[in-house]
């Protein structure tokens, strides 16, 4: 028996690093994937294998260790914890395979933490519901990073456009808004608990200062929800730019990420800024038209990909 679970990615459009400030954001699932696949073992051990990252590991379950067999691993501790939480720790056989780069902020712990926990659930025949499978991944982000909003786990769950409130209650935006982004990013590994942690300790310093800059990417979110209903390109653009500005005043822009922003900007992007927690990782253009010439502009020097909104979030399929 093998079960199979895929999630989406993700991007933030806007609200990042706010929303651990219970401010809101609008996060948008996109059309690439992390899929795990899961069958019993032959062995009397655990592997996870992944050919797109070039891994091999034995898994110790209980104990939330590993051996390196192959490669450097990436995403280990995600995995490690569902199975820690949710296995009977019986020898499987783990296969992950991403068409987004890991590490980058695309979300890709949550689509990796969502299809685990779902290929799992499926492999041991449980019930589950979508919100409670989001729940449950979101508990499993927590314990992996210390803080972590809903929003990433939500969306590789549910997909589509979706908004997040100071309440922490979650809907989707139901608008025909399309378009196509061009990710840029970077090859620096980061880690998303440090550079939150590093903005913790900022805003420690000057909490008056932080809260209010904090509050401000509160205020720009609820204005970019309206422009996205209105379908306001222009609007949604220009407060893209402005919510780069507040990115920048918190210390998470890099030279690389700051050099891409711009020269997407130059070529044609109506906004473009850091998507997810920055310190490396990858930028965003928004790019209603022209985003042929953003996209070759920016592979010209550094990493790009194009993405669409998806509307495709958990899928599961369990072959006997």
């Amino acid at each position: 028996m093998e079960s199979i679970a895929s999630a989406p990615g993700k991007i933030i459009l806007f609200g990042e690093h706010a929303v651990v400030y219970d401010q809101p954001a609008i996060a948008v699932a996109i059309d690439k994937k992390a899929t795990i696949s899961i069958k019993e073992s032959s062995n009397d051990f655990t592997t996870l294998k992944s050919y797109d990252l070039d891994f091999e590991v034995i898994l110790n379950t209980q104990n939330k260790t590993y051996e390196l067999v192959t490669g450097k691993p990436g995403i280990i501790r995600y995995i490690l914890e569902v199975l820690y939480q949710v296995h009977d720790h019986s020898p499987i056989d783990i296969i992950l395979s991403t068409d987004f780069p890991v590490g980058s902020g695309l979300g890709s712990s949550a689509a990796v933490t969502v299809a685990t926990l779902a290929a799992l659930y499926g492999f041991h025949n449980k019930k589950f519901s979508k919100k409670t499978l989001a729940h449950n991944a979101h508990f499993i982000e927590k314990k992996v990073q210390g803080m972590a909003s809903p929003l990433d786990t939500s969306i590789s769950t549910y997909a589509g456009l979706v908004y997040l409130g100071k309440d922490k209650k979650i809907s989707r935006i139901n608008t025909d808004f399309k378009s196509t982004f061009i990710v840029g990013y970077t090859s620096r590994k980061r880690s998303t608990s440090k550079i939150v942690n590093q903005v913790s300790q900022l805003k420690n310093r000057y909490p008056d200062i932080i809260n209010s800059i904090m509050e401000t990417m509160g205020s720009l979110t609820e204005e970019a929800k309206f422009a996205i209903l209105k379908n306001d390109k222009d609007k949604i653009g220009e407060l893209m730019n402005i919510n780069q500005g507040l990115l920048d005043s918190i210390g998470v822009n890099t030279i690389e990420l700051s050099r891409m922003i711009y020269r997407a900007r130059k070529y044609g992007a109506s906004g473009s800024k850091i998507t997810g927690a920055g310190g490396g990782g990858s930028m965003i253009a928004y790019c209603p038209i022209r985003s042929g010439e953003v996209y070759h502009s920016l592979k010209r020097y550094d990493n790009g990909i194009k993405v669409n909104i998806s509307d495709e979030g958990i899928i599961l399929k369990v072959r006997e």
